[in-house]
């Protein structure tokens, strides 16, 4: 009895182990993806920045797109439990908003323009991108409308129009060379900025402009054009 407890004591220590190593192994490669994009970090150097075996590494992920597939879960799940946590101790929807904006900001900020290129690459990822945006789209319609109702946003707007023209905005940030002229950041508060005034009651408005104001006094405005 005690030889088979012992065991499966052993077999859980081993099984901990793995579920650990399988999230730093996690952490690791999105932080490489972001910093340099996916197409140039192999395996090999995903298994070399964490000291383990290229064969430990396989035994966990069986490719590099499984591998990518889970990081993107990840940031999802992040971004997911993120909001949750603002939303519960927001006053208002509109401070969800400009939270989550400089969330965005601090994760443009810190990916590499070349990383929107190639999971392009990768058909299965990229349609879990997809996905999650038009997931998103219903519920940030229905984010909005609780915004009418607090008086933060006008009661004469398509939600879901707009919002499918700011991520056709987005698009256009991703995918052209418009951050040659114009630094990132200036982009997409123009983008982001804009979408809001136009939907925002003059209460709405007061509250934006006091925390654009604020934001500027603390931003660091820089070229971010990897």
């Amino acid at each position: 009895m005690n030889v088979y407890k012992k065991m499966n004591e052993s077999e859980k220590d081993i099984s901990a182990t793995r579920l650990e190593l399988r999230k730093k192994i996690i952490i690791s490669a999105t932080n490489a993806f972001s910093k340099n994009g996916i197409k140039v970090i192999t395996m090999d150097d995903i298994a070399a920045s964490l000291s383990i075996s290229k064969r430990t590494l396989y035994e966990i992920f069986s490719d590099k797109e499984s591998l990518l597939r889970e990081c993107i879960l990840a940031e999802q799940a992040q971004m997911s439990s993120f909001i949750n946590e603002i939303m519960e101790k927001a006053e208002n929807v509109l401070e969800v908003i400009l939270v989550c904006y400089q969330k965005s900001i601090e994760r443009f900020h810190r990916t590499n323009k070349q990383f929107y290129e190639d999971i392009k690459k990768y058909p299965k990822v990229y349609a879990l991108l997809k996905n999650y945006r038009e997931r998103d789209t219903d519920s940030t319609v229905e984010f909005f409308k609780m915004g009418v109702k607090q008086g933060i946003f006008r009661s004469d707007i398509n939600f879901a129009i707009v919002n499918l023209l700011v991520h056709e905005q987005i698009d256009i940030l991703m995918n052209t060379d418009i951050c040659k002229d114009y630094s990132f950041i200036e982009v997409y508060e123009s983008i982001m900025f804009t979408y809001l005034r136009g939907i925002s009651t003059d209460k709405g408005a007061k509250l934006l402009e006091a925390f654009i104001e604020e934001y500027r006094k603390n931003r660091i405005d820089e070229h971010i054009g990897h």
